[in-house]
């Protein structure tokens, strides 16, 4: 929950900064979103190969639990595809591209900025930061209401990480593994179904 609030915290300052032209040049016209983008990408890759246990652990899942991101994945462009109905002004496409972030705001926010600019770019950031929070907020409702596997669901690829200890403790301890491997599944999901629907 203090990541996320961090994290908006530096998008409105950003906005302000924006605002008032405290930064004397565009960064829009410079390649930083991209260099960012790459160190990004270059870290997501040195945590999962630094952690061979993350691996190790994995092979002790049920099968079936498998198909658990698979379904995340599914259900979630699903449901964006529908809410396009309700924005005239975006493609299914657009929206399509938002929810496949996942929950992973800092990654998906700067594809979506470099391929369809920064209004989407900023609603993809809000739209993840949001959907990590309501799973921070909401899991031990989320476990009563619908089961111990719905807040894995619901956190996207946030479960590796954020929301994982408050997962482990609404869930119990024994979905631990499955939060991780539902989180990095999702996870390394996200660049490459964000710019396929970024490119249609």
């Amino acid at each position: 929950m203090k990541g996320s609030l961090i994290i908006v915290g530096f998008f409105a300052l950003g906005c302000v900064c924006g605002l008032f032209h405290v930064i004397p040049f565009d960064i829009a016209k410079t390649d930083i979103s991209f260099y960012t983008l790459c160190a990004l990408m270059f870290s997501v890759g040195l945590s999962i190969g630094n952690d061979p246990q993350t691996l190790k652990n994995f092979r002790s899942l049920n099968p079936r639990l498998i198909f658990l991101p698979i379904m995340t994945i599914l259900g979630t462009v699903s449901a964006a595809a529908l809410v396009s109905l309700l924005l005239p002004h975006r493609s299914a496409a657009d929206c399509m591209a938002v929810g496949a972030g996942f929950g992973y705001y800092s990654l998906s926010s700067i594809f979506i900025t470099e391929y369809k600019g920064a209004e989407l770019g900023t609603i993809a950031l809000l739209s993840n930061i949001l959907r990590e929070i309501i799973t921070l907020l909401c899991a031990p409702l989320l476990v009563r209401w619908f089961g111990n596997l719905a807040p894995i669901s619901a956190g996207g690829a946030t479960t590796a990480d954020t929301t994982l200890p408050i997962i482990t403790q609404c869930a119990g301890q024994q979905f631990a593994v499955v939060s991780i491997f539902h989180g990095f599944v999702t996870d390394f999901s996200v660049p490459f179904l964000v710019t396929f629907f970024c490119s249609l």
